[in-house]
């Protein structure tokens, strides 16, 4: 429930294209996003190639609360509140491993993987009369989802299924999230997760990846450098035609659609690799027929899960922690079925291309951090920020599903959408509420 009177559609006025800075730096604003937005939305947690066996676990977040991904020892994926129900403590300090109990180390209360309460310490002798184990064990989320390989959960009941939470989105999923050569046989992740700290707020990642097609003059000096994954400068018409496409579930994803007949070269620095990724769209090209060529190079499923469907091929999770902070997580994608070469070739491409150390990713986190900073000040508050580009020129595409702007239009339509529904989240309070504003919205030009 709401607990106080701002009104979040006075802060973000998308009609006129003009976004208040206070909702970047505003504590009072942060404090009631925990509630209203990441408590209610569906966030994304792990992937199956990270619980591979029974047993196997690994500690994720949602928002700011510390949560364990596991498989039970029936198979079954759980997820739970990483806090003990005696004392809080955390019942899981390690990032990721097997176990088949998770005791935690205040009191040595312990608990299966499907969550049950097994040990209590002196239990016959201290609880006189005994109390029911079955009531006491870990806080489990309200729904899992799971597709394409990835784990979503949410902790509201009322929540949509996660595949109506996605609406027309899963068209990026489903094209984005599979083999390269567009086939079922599975993706999973390269290493481990890369963590890091950034000074901005959570927001700004979140509407970068969305769809911010203006901000590739940050990555020019990336491309002089050639760290592309061909060596060869990059050209924004790598992609083919450009597509940015915005959904009334506040999600944004950046397509390029590249014509069926061309040849896929941009691995050229390795013949094994380059072979592998030829073959991959031979095959792709037999698997998804006439959209084998749509690729969604970039997208947000609001609120705060980026993904890179290709160059590189990653995940972004952006877990607020302040209203100026956010702890970002990374995670890298290879087929399963990929030759060694070619998982060794990407890993080093991703290296230097995104994450804490990656040349792209530097350009960004200097962007959003000085953002963030020239948001804080007593003047810089009173003028709004312009979003004002493309407004209402949004419309249907013959492919590709959502409110659509094609290149050469520049637009910042993604954003507002974002924004638009980020303002829904902070003023209403269910989910009937919110379902029945994206109704109102539809396809509307944003």
């Amino acid at each position: 429930m709401k607990s106080t009177d701002f009104s979040a559609c006075d802060l973000v006025k998308t009609a006129e294209g003009e976004i208040s800075r206070e909702i970047f730096v505003n504590e009072n604003i942060y404090e009631e996003e925990k509630a209203q937005v990441f408590a209610r939305s569906w966030l994304y947690v792990g992937h199956e190639s990270q619980i591979k066996k029974p047993g196997d676990f690994f500690v994720s977040k949602m928002g700011e609360e510390s949560v364990i991904l596991t498989r039970d020892q029936k198979g079954e994926v759980h997820i739970f509140l990483n806090s003990c129900t005696h004392r809080g403590m955390k019942v899981c300090r390690y990032d990721e491993g097997n176990t088949r109990t998770f005791t935690c180390p205040y009191h040595a209360w312990s608990f299966a993987t499907d969550g049950q309460l097994v040990g209590v310490q002196d239990y016959e002798n201290a609880y006189q009369p005994p109390f029911d184990k079955s009531e006491w064990g870990l806080i489990e989320v309200a729904q899992i989802g799971q597709y394409m390989g990835t784990i979503w959960a949410t902790w509201d009941k009322d929540a949509p299924s996660f595949e109506d939470y996605l609406g027309d989105a899963k068209f990026a999923f489903d094209l984005g999230l599979c083999a390269w050569d567009g086939s079922d046989s599975g993706t999973e992740l390269l290493g481990s997760v890369q963590k890091w700290i950034v000074p901005c707020n959570w927001k700004f990642i979140a509407e970068n990846f969305a769809g911010d097609a203006l901000h590739v003059v940050s990555h020019r000096s990336v491309d002089l450098a050639r760290l592309g994954p061909s060596g060869k400068e990059g050209r924004r018409d790598d992609y083919g035609k450009l597509v940015l496409t915005a959904y009334p579930q506040g999600h944004g994803v950046f397509f390029g659609v590249v014509p069926l007949g061309q040849t896929r070269t941009e691995y050229a620095e390795s013949k094994i690799t380059s072979d592998y990724f030829q073959h991959c769209w031979n095959q792709r090209l037999k698997n998804l027929g006439e959209n084998a060529g749509t690729c969604p190079v970039v997208g947000t499923i609001f609120p705060n899960m980026s993904f890179h469907a290709q160059q590189p091929r990653t995940l972004l999770v952006s877990h607020p922690r302040s209203a100026n902070e956010t702890e970002m997580w990374r995670v890298y994608f290879v087929d399963k079925k990929a030759p060694d070469e070619v998982k060794k070739f990407l890993r080093e491409y991703y290296i230097r291309y995104a994450g804490p150390a990656g040349m792209t990713e530097q350009d960004d986190m200097e962007n959003w951090n000085y953002a963030t900073a020239a948001s804080e000040g007593t003047i810089a508050r009173r003028k709004p920020y312009h979003y004002k580009a493309g407004l209402g020129v949004g419309g249907k595409h013959k492919t590709v599903p959502g409110i659509v702007t094609e290149h050469p239009v520049t637009s910042e339509q993604n954003p507002r959408a974002f924004y638009q529904r980020w303002a829904e989240y902070m003023d209403l309070g269910s989910w009937s509420e919110l379902i029945d504003a994206q109704k109102i919205r539809g396809g509307a030009p944003i």
